[in-house]
C-alpha cells in the first residue's frame, strides 16, 4: 500500500505541474487570440466609419454624425461608438455609452496622433476600446472611438482554468485507481499467482506449464522458478503415468521407462550417438553468448534418447561461439540450463563442410535417395571431402571409446555412410548401429552413384541398419544383392559380408507423447490477431524445411485450385505455411525459395481482399513453441511430401491436437502414411484431389473428425519416440559381436 501511495502522490504532483503550465500557456494564447479578434473587428469598423463620417466631421455636423454612429451601432459585441472634435468634445455617441470621455481619453490619441487599443475594467465589466485620429490630409478632424464588450474573454479564460482543474481532478482519480489496479495486477497479483502456482505444483495439483507471470520485470524469477519446478512436475507426471499404466496393464513407453530400459540394456557400457547436426548451437549476440535448439526433426527425435542414456553425442560444431563453450577435449555438458549428457563437437573447415555436407551429402545422396525430380550431382572433390570427414568423425568417436569395453555406437543418417566400417574395423567389439532417416531408393536409382559399392561397404560395417519402413529395407537388400558379393538371408533380413553380419530392420520413428492440455480458444484468437487474421476464419497449416522434397509448390497450387473450385470458402479459410530456410547457397535450394515466394505472392494477389489473405507464408526459423501454437490453432494440416522417410510434422500435428479435433491431409509418399491411416491420403501431384480433400476436411462431420483424430492419436501415443528408441537401442545393444562362420563354409 505504501508503494501505491508514493506512486499516486508522485504522479499527481507531476501531473498538477504539467496541467498548470499547459493551462497558463493555453489561457495566454486564448487571451491574445480574442484580443486580436476584437482589434481586427474594431479596425475594420473604424475604417468604414472614417469614410462615412469624414464629410460630416469636416462640417462639424453633429446631427449627421449621430445618424452615422447609430447606423453602425448594431454590430456583434459592439458596446458603442463615439466621435470627438479636435478639442476633445463629444460630437456623437451611442446611447449605450456613459461617461464616454473616461472610456476613450481622446486627448491622449490627439497628442500621439496614432490609434490606440486597450482593455479596461468598468463597473465589473471588461471593455475593449479602440480609438484612432480622423484626419483630412494634414488636418486633424477629430477622434473616433469603437468600444467592444470583452466580457467573453474573461469568461473563456475562467472556463479554461475550470475545465483543466476538473480534468486534473479526473486524472488524479484515474491515476489513483489505475495505480492501485496496476500494482495489484502487475506486481502483487503476479507474485501471488506465482506463489500459488508453485504451491499447487508442490502439492501435486498443477502441471509444469509455463509460469503464470511474464515480462522483463519477472523474467529472471519466472525462468528460475520454471526450472526449479519443471523437474519435480515431470517426475511426478511420469510416476503417475507409470502407475496408471501398471493398473491398466498397459505397456506405453515413457521417458522414465526408456531411461530405466536403456540403463538395463547398456549395463554400464558407453553409449555414443553420432550425427551431423548438433542438438544445441552456441551463437554470439553482441557481447553475450546464447544457445539455441536448431530446427531439426532428427534433434527432436534423438534428444529424449540422449537424456535417457546420459551418453555422449558427437556432432559438427556449427555455431560461431561453439568453440568458446567447450573444454580442452571439445566437450560441453548439455542441455545448457540443466546438463544431463555430453556433447562433443567436431570441427570442420569451410572446404570440408562445402564438399562433404553441401556437396556429396545434399547435392548427391539427398536427391538420389528422394527421387524427387532433382538431378543428383556427384563430384570427385566432394567424394574426397565426404571420405575425409567420415574419417575425422571416426577418429573423434574412437578417441572417446578407447577406454570403454564393448561400447554402443548409434550413427545417424546419410552423412556417415562410411563411418560404421571405419569404427567396426578399429573396434570389432563395438556394437554399431546406423539409422538412415531418409528413403532408400530402388537399385536402379542407387546405381547412378559412382561410389555406390563404397557406400554400401561402409554401411555394412554396422551390426544393425534401420530404416523407417519395410519398403526401404527391401530396396536396400535389393541394392546390396545387385552391387556386392555377399550372402543375404531374406528370412532374417540380414547381410553377411567379410565375416560381418548386418541386420536390416524397420524402425518407424515417432514423436514424444504430449500431455499438455489444450489452451482454449483465447490462445487461438491471440495468435491469429498477431498475424492480422480474423478469429472466425478456418485455418490450415504447413510446417516444413524449405526443401524440394516437401511438395510446397504443389501444396500451394492445390490450395489455389481449392479457392477456384470452392469460391464459397474465400474469406472463410486461410492457409499458413511455416517455412524454415535451409541450404540456401545450394543453387537448387536458392531457386526453390524464390519459386515458393513467387507462388505464394501470386496466389495471394489473385484472391486476397482488403480484410483477408488466402495464404500467409512465414519464411523464417520458428521455435517449437511457435509451431505448437499453430498446430493447435489449425483446423487442418497439409503434409504433401513428394518423397519422405517418415515426416514427423504429421505426427507432431496429431500429437498437438489435445482437444481431439482437426484433420490431417497426408501424402502417400511419406512413411507416416503407413501408420496414420485415418488421415486423408492425397497425391500431392493431383491438385483436384488435394482441393477436394481440403473441402472434405473443412466440412467433415464432427463425429468422424474426432474418430479419425482419436485413432491417429492412439497410434502415436503407443508407437512413440520412446518405443522407437527402446527398440533400436535394444537391438543394437543385444547384437552378437562374435564373428560368424566364413563365407561359403
Amino acid at each position: 500500500m505504501k508503494i501505491s501511495l508514493r506512486l499516486i502522490v508522485s504522479l499527481v504532483v507531476v501531473l498538477t505541474a504539467a496541467i498548470a503550465l499547459f493551462t497558463l500557456s493555453q489561457t495566454r494564447q486564448e487571451y491574445a487570440r480574442s484580443t486580436n479578434e476584437l482589434l481586427r473587428r474594431a479596425q475594420l469598423l473604424g475604417e468604414g466609419l472614417q469614410e462615412a463620417a469624414a464629410p460630416a466631421l469636416a462640417a462639424q455636423n453633429a446631427r449627421a454624425l449621430q445618424r452615422i454612429v447609430d447606423k453602425f451601432a448594431n454590430r456583434e459585441r459592439l458596446a458603442g461608438i463615439a466621435v470627438f472634435d479636435p478639442a476633445g468634445a463629444t460630437l456623437a455617441v451611442t446611447t449605450s455609452l456613459q461617461d464616454v470621455a473616461s472610456f476613450v481619453r481622446p486627448q491622449t490619441v490627439l497628442e500621439s496622433d496614432r490609434d490606440q487599443a486597450r482593455l479596461i475594467e468598468r463597473d465589473g465589466r471588461t471593455f475593449h476600446v479602440y480609438a484612432l485620429p480622423l484626419t483630412d490630409d494634414d488636418r486633424v478632424l477629430g477622434v473616433l472611438a469603437v468600444v467592444h464588450d470583452a466580457d467573453h474573454i474573461r469568461a473563456r479564460v475562467t472556463q479554461i482554468w475550470t475545465e483543466n482543474f476538473l480534468r486534473l481532478l479526473t486524472y488524479a482519480f484515474v491515476i489513483a485507481v489505475t495505480t492501485l489496479i496496476v500494482v495489484r495486477w502487475s506486481i502483487e497479483g503476479p507474485i501471488a499467482r506465482m506463489a500459488d502456482w508453485m504451491k499447487q505444483l508442490r502439492l501435486g495439483n498443477g502441471t509444469a506449464a509455463k509460469p503464470p507471470i511474464s515480462g522483463p520485470l519477472f523474467k529472471p524469477l519466472a525462468s528460475e522458478a520454471a526450472r526449479m519446478v519443471n523437474t519435480l512436475a515431470q517426475a511426478r507426471a511420469s510416476a503417475e503415468h507409470e502407475a496408471r499404466l501398471r493398473l491398466t496393464s498397459e505397456s506405453l513407453w515413457t521417458a522414465e521407462r526408456l531411461k530405466e530400459f536403456v540403463r538395463t540394456k547398456l549395463q554400464g557400457r558407453a553409449f555414443v550417438l553420432v550425427s551431423n547436426r548438433e542438438p544445441y548451437v552456441h551463437t554470439r549476440r553482441g557481447k553475450a553468448i546464447e544457445w539455441v535448439v536448431p530446427a531439426s526433426g532428427l534433434v527432436t527425435a534423438l534428444e529424449p534418447v540422449m537424456r535417457a542414456s546420459e551418453g555422449l553425442w558427437v556432432a559438427h560444431g556449427s555455431g560461431d561461439a561453439d568453440a568458446l563453450t567447450v573444454d580442452e577435449h571439445d566437450r560441453v555438458r548439455v542441455p545448457p540450463d540443466e546438463p544431463v549428457y555430453t556433447l562433443k563437437r567436431v570441427w570442420l573447415t569451410k572446404e570440408e563442410e562445402e564438399g562433404y555436407y553441401y556437396g556429396f551429402a545434399n547435392e548427391g545422396l539427398w536427391p538420389l535417395c528422394h527421387i524427387a525430380h532433382t538431378r543428383p550431382i556427384f563430384r570427385g572433390d566432394d567424394w574426397a571431402a565426404y571420405q575425409a570427414v567420415n574419417a575425422k568423425f571416426a577418429a573423434a568417436v574412437l578417441s572417446e571409446i578407447k577406454e570403454s569395453p564393448e561400447p554402443v555406437v548409434l550413427i545417424q543418417d546419410y552423412h556417415f555412410a562410411l563411418l560404421p566400417r571405419l569404427i567396426k574395423t578399429a573396434r570389432p567389439d563395438a556394437r554399431v548401429g546406423l539409422f538412415w532417416h531418409i528413403p532408400w531408393p530402388n537399385p536402379e536409382a542407387m546405381a547412378i552413384c559412382p561410389w555406390q559399392r563404397d557406400i554400401l561397404h561402409g554401411m555394412l560395417g554396422a551390426d544393425l541398419i534401420g530404416f523407417h519402413i519395410q519398403f526401404h529395407c527391401n530396396n536396400f537388400l535389393d541394392t546390396v544383392d545387385r552391387a556386392l558379393e555377399c550372402r543375404i538371408d531374406r528370412e532374417r533380413f540380414s547381410v553377411t559380408r567379410e565375416q560381418q553380419t548386418t541386420l536390416v530392420r524397420p524402425y518407424p520413428i515417432s514423436v514424444a507423447p504430449w500431455f499438455e492440455p489444450d489452451p482454449g480458444p483465447q490462445a487461438r484468437e491471440a495468435l491469429l490477431k498477431e498475424h492480422g487474421v480474423s478469429p472466425t476464419v478456418r485455418i490450415g497449416v504447413g510446417v516444413d524445411r524449405l526443401d524440394y522434397t516437401k511438395g510446397i509448390v504443389e501444396r500451394f497450387r492445390g490450395i489455389e485450385r481449392f479457392f477456384d473450385k470452392y469460391p464459397d470458402f474465400r474469406e472463410q479459410f486461410t492457409f499458413v505455411e511455416l517455412g524454415a530456410p535451409s541450404r540456401t547457397h545450394i543453387p537448387r535450394y536458392h531457386d526453390l525459395v524464390s519459386e515458393i515466394d513467387a507462388e505464394a505472392e501470386r496466389i495471394s494477389w489473385r484472391f486476397r481482399t482488403k480484410t483477408w489473405t488466402p495464404l500467409i507464408f512465414l519464411k523464417q526459423h520458428h521455435t517449437h513453441h511457435d509451431i505448437l501454437r499453430w498446430y493447435r490453432a489449425a483446423d487442418l494440416c497439409l503434409v504433401t511430401s513428394l518423397h519422405d522417410g517418415m515426416n514427423l510434422v504429421a505426427k507432431e500435428y496429431v500429437g498437438a491436437r489435445s482437444d481431439g479435433t482437426g484433420a490431417l491431409i497426408l501424402s502417400p509418399f511419406t512413411g507416416a502414411a503407413r501408420e496414420l491411416t485415418d488421415a486423408l491420403i492425397v497425391n500431392p501431384y493431383d491438385t483436384e484431389q488435394m482441393a477436394d480433400a481440403i473441402r472434405y476436411a473443412l466440412g467433415m462431420p464432427s463425429e468422424e473428425e474426432r474418430r479419425r483424430m482419436a485413432n491417429m492419436r492412439e497410434q502415436i501415443r503407443s508407437a512413440n519416440i520412446y518405443r522407437w528408441a527402446a527398440a533400436l537401442v535394444a537391438d543394437v545393444a543385444e547384437v552378437r559381436v562374435a564373428s560368424p562362420e566364413p563365407f561359403g563354409a
